[in-house]
């Protein structure tokens, strides 16, 4: 369960050290040092001659513009001519429609896919022929846009030095790099970065969700000040801005922290493994399934008539969003049909065959073409469905090198960089089986709760850096007013469930003025499938916000209160001295003060334990009590006393010096 936090430590020692957590101090605008390496040249450029839709065009293509000062060379290998900056580049490619036109958007596309590292690529070719309705770069070029292909580093990446310099956020982080390029030279360069679109599929769809997700974050500035990013400087004070106008995201990989969890329950709530004969671990699909009510219920999302999308509702969400895919498929042309029950789906790609033709019986939509209505749907018999005509990924889905015997997933993303590769998730760190892989209890003699709770841990800030769940709605980003998000009804790469959640989220968000989301009708995992529409819709939005360079529109006046948690900790606090061979209760105290702008919020304190000195604990645990830890409405400055009691025995042996315990207090909320 991932909720918004903040921290404050105390030691505990022959007397209590209590301290607190510092908030990090405000942005100051000063003026980047290492922007003057980042300007643009505009009279770099090779002219490429295409055709689109039959018809000759030129193309100016600016090829691989780093987007970084200070870009991480890479370790060579083959494909790789630009070790230097070769994850940190764009190819940009100007269609002469666009050439002297500051208005147009830009096309900005991402490419890592599985969340893999994306080296350079050139989508445009000197002589390529592109068809508009199908191709989506053809479509941007005639349309006049700009077309930016972003490369960036990520899971896979090997460093130079040897390290693993992909781990994340690091995707997250070039995105924004190069966003932040493309603001610096914007009087430079044709087009507007007051109109960035970005464009991705899969991981390229996560990540084009928590770039969009996360605009302006100030927790990204230490890394983009150490990559070197345009308005920048080394003390991470910033002077640009990287959020971004529209994000087109298909079947997004995201919520990794909690992707299992949406997984499992989803092939395993209506016995979908198990039916299908894909079930190679049961227990450890129904221990990560178990997780999802109190997950879901973390998150507070509502469906469009205001009721709860809870474990209770979560299935007819699902079926909602089938049908009214069904239905707007039919609606779409005459031409359209489904097969009536007991006909044949014909399905050509993905799974056993290939590329080869597949009939999978349908028993489970039943439509009425002649009227373009869904009569009804066997949720069922849906599930089963999308599981035949594609393998499930084993348990876990995501996070699994470690456990089960399994090697693949996403877990490589995150750990330092000295590291291949650490678990993310509580299941998988709890039941890591790999000895000396330095990740996991059996490793570290840690569960997930004790690990995430440590002061030095970075998983779980990586796993929340590339989460759009963790910034939609919150005061500290800016969320991209604009998203077209799709996920195919036939994909069984990621539960329907994470892309729902994205879309409620997003319909919360007062930040949002144009949300069209769809599951897409008998889509598999895959992207720009929908090239017209998508391109109609991009027409829309930037058409409705008008001219980039016209100036505010609007004024109005009002205050704001940014969302907080602040949790202090007062002055040190002290035992007597422990007695031996004397049995005594020994008491102290301290008060925390807190002030939370949340609905609700919740103090409490790690597993106190024993104290130890060196080798020796107390047998008796330490006892740590408030008097007062749950609120259920925004408060300020309230005082809680913390009360500390330490039981000793007559017969405890105690050794000489000194009893110490680390203890975390979280100050927590469900609805920030």
């Amino acid at each position: 369960m991932r909720w918004y936090s903040r921290r404050g430590f105390a030691a505990l020692a022959g007397s209590v050290a209590l301290t607190a957590a510092m908030a990090p101090s405000a942005m100051a605008q000063t003026a980047d040092p290492e922007d003057t390496a980042l300007a643009f040249d505009g009279a770099a450029y090779t002219t490429l001659a295409v055709t689109i839709d039959g018809a000759p065009v030129n193309v100016r293509k600016y090829t691989e513009v780093c987007y970084v000062a200070n870009p991480t060379a890479v370790a060579p290998r083959t494909g790789i001519t630009n070790t230097r900056c070769g994850y940190q580049s764009m190819n940009v490619f100007v269609p002469e429609s666009a050439l002297g036109n500051q208005r147009t958007p830009l096309y900005f596309a991402v490419n890592n896919a599985g969340w893999m590292a994306s080296y350079i690529r050139a989508s445009v070719s000197a002589g390529a022929t592109y068809n508009s309705p199908t191709s989506n770069v053809g479509a941007a070029l005639k349309a006049g846009y700009v077309f930016v292909d972003v490369a960036s580093r990520s899971r896979g990446l090997v460093a130079a030095d040897g390290s693993f310099a992909g781990k994340a956020p690091a995707a997250a982080v070039d995105a924004k790099a190069a966003v932040r390029y493309l603001r610096l030279n914007d009087t430079k360069m044709p087009g507007s970065a007051e109109r960035i679109v970005v464009n991705g599929t899969s991981g390229g769809g996560a990540l084009s969700s928590i770039l969009g997700a996360s605009g302006n974050s100030a927790e990204y500035l230490p890394y983009l000040a150490q990559a070197g990013a345009a308005g920048v400087d080394a003390s991470g004070r910033t002077t640009l801005r990287d959020d971004v106008f529209a994000i087109n995201a298909y079947c997004p990989i995201t919520d990794l922290g909690n992707a299992d969890v949406l997984y499992e329950w989803l092939f395993t709530v209506l016995n979908t493994r198990a039916d299908v004969g894909q079930n190679p671990s049961p227990a450890t699909s129904a221990a990560i399934a178990s997780q999802f009510a109190a997950y879901q219920a973390s998150l507070g999302l509502r469906n469009d008539d205001g009721s709860p999308l809870t474990v209770a509702t979560m299935l007819d969400a699902i079926k909602g969003e089938v049908i009214r895919s069904a239905e707007t498929y039919l609606k779409a042309s005459a031409a359209n049909t489904i097969p009536a029950l007991g006909e044949n789906f014909v399905i050509t790609g993905g799974g056993p065959g290939g590329g080869t033709p597949r009939n999978f019986v349908n028993d489970w939509i039943d439509v009425d073409n002649a009227t373009d209505t869904v009569r009804s749907v066997d949720m069922k018999r849906y599930i089963d469905f999308v599981a035949r005509q594609q393998t499930l990924k084993p348990a876990p889905a995501f996070d699994q090198v470690g456990v089960n015997g399994l090697t693949g997933g996403e877990t490589n993303l995150f750990g330092a960089a000295n590291q291949s590769y650490v678990n993310f998730t509580q299941y998988a760190w709890d039941n890591n089986s790999v000895a000396g892989d330095g990740t996991g209890l059996d490793d570290t003699g840690k569960t997930w709760a004790q690990y995430v709770a440590e002061p030095g841990t970075i998983v779980d800030d990586q796993a929340r850096m590339v989460n759009p769940m963790a910034y939609i709605g919150t005061a500290g980003a800016d969320t991209a007013p604009n998203w077209y998000v799709r996920h195919g009804t036939r994909d069984r790469d990621t539960a329907f469930l994470v892309s729902i959640n994205l879309d409620r989220a997003l319909d919360a968000d007062s930040q949002v003025q144009n949300l069209d989301y769809r599951l897409a009708w008998n889509q598999p995992h895959a992207g720009n499938y929908d090239v017209p529409e998508a391109m109609a819709w991009i027409a829309k939005v930037v058409g409705e916000a008008g001219d980039p360079l016209a100036g505010t529109k609007t004024g109005e006046v009002g205050g704001t209160v940014p969302a907080t948690l602040s949790l202090t900790l007062g002055a040190p606090a002290s035992f007597a001295p422990f007695v031996p061979g004397v049995a005594r209760t020994y008491e102290a105290s301290t008060f925390a003060d807190v002030i939370s702008t949340a609905g609700d919020a919740t103090l409490s304190v790690s597993d106190p334990g024993h104290l130890t000195n060196g080798a020796f604990s107390l047998p008796q645990p330490l006892q740590v009590a408030f008097s007062k830890s749950t609120w259920s409405a925004p408060v300020s400055n309230d005082r809680v006393t913390i009360a500390f009691k330490q039981d000793i025995g007559a017969n405890d042996a105690l050794r000489t010096g000194t009893y110490s315990k680390t203890l975390t207090f979280t100050l927590s909320t469900t609805a920030p």
